[in-house]
């Protein structure tokens, strides 16, 4: 069998370039792959229009192509990247390059191997939305209880293995009934919504927020200390009291009380959030739109 039979019998797209990136062979499954025939794509360069790769973070293949390093320095790559199909859409492909070298070891040009990786892409999305579904609150997109309590578990191990500190705080939305009642149902949860969207924004990508139930909302944030706590839970309360929502052209907006405290030798899952819990109804009888920590 020759061999461009038998790179032609390649499940996985296959193609070669020199030097100068121009494409001189370009298998079957490539073209199955990417709808380009050969006589469509030979004699063209790796990035011209037709076959303008991007990667999967947005970097434009022109930019950063795993075909110029593998050619500079010889070193085999691979790579998630959005391949151009004819169709005019993006197709996610993962590939792999190789140089080509002549006789004395000099690098001559490069070969790529592409595999469609829809099924796998597909996979990773079906897997996002059940965490979304498993994880996220539906009402205000943070998290929900069952996160919450992961993450409890996860950051007092930490703390019962390593010593690494945490804290915890948890708000309640003051006077929510009446809003309830005086706007209805819906209204309430435009606000939930509200409030949910305002407190994720102000917290740290480490922290983990999520709805306890009804208007209640816990953050666990690892790694922090009784002041750095104060601070983060001060503009939590500050960020909700500056919001609202405009219901036919009345101002509707809420405040928070917050408790929070920091994880004590001996702690459990519930007595923290039980400490964290009695400090915020400490803030309610305080006045409301407090934070109070121990």
């Amino acid at each position: 069998m020759s061999s461009d039979k038998l790179l032609n019998s390649l499940f996985d797209g296959l193609y070669c370039v020199d030097l100068d990136r121009r494409i001189s062979f370009w298998n079957s499954a490539a073209q199955r792959i990417t709808g380009y025939s050969a006589e469509e794509v030979l004699g063209s360069k790796c990035h011209d229009s037709i076959l303008r790769h991007m990667e999967i973070d947005g970097y434009d293949c022109e930019v950063r192509s795993p075909l110029s390093a593998t050619m500079e320095d010889g070193k085999v790559r691979e790579a998630n990247v959005l391949v151009h199909h004819k169709h005019g859409y993006r197709l996610p492909v993962q590939v792999r390059t190789s140089p080509v070298r002549d006789e004395q070891g000099a690098i001559v040009g490069a070969v790529q191997i592409f595999t469609d990786n829809s099924n796998a892409v597909q996979i990773l999305a079906a897997l996002e939305k059940l965490k979304q579904d498993v994880l996220v609150d539906p009402l205000t997109g943070v998290g929900n209880r069952r996160l919450a309590d992961m993450s409890l578990d996860s950051r007092l191990h930490d703390w019962q293995t390593h010593y690494r500190s945490f804290g915890v705080l948890f708000m309640d939305v003051d006077h929510f009934k009446s809003i309830n009642d005086s706007y209805g149902h819906k209204t309430g949860d435009d606000v939930l919504r509200m409030v949910g969207k305002t407190v994720s924004s102000v917290f740290r990508k480490v922290d983990t927020v999520a709805r306890w139930g009804g208007e209640e909302f816990v953050a666990i944030l690892p790694s922090i200390r009784l002041p750095a706590l104060a601070t983060i839970a001060e503009r939590v309360r500050t960020a909700v009291a500056r919001s609202f929502l405009m219901e036919g052209g009345e101002r509707i907006g809420v405040t928070l009380s917050i408790g929070g405290t920091i994880a004590e030798s001996g702690d459990t899952a519930e007595s923290i959030i039980t400490r964290a819990d009695a400090q915020m109804y400490r803030s309610k009888a305080c006045g409301r739109n407090l934070v109070t920590l121990r």
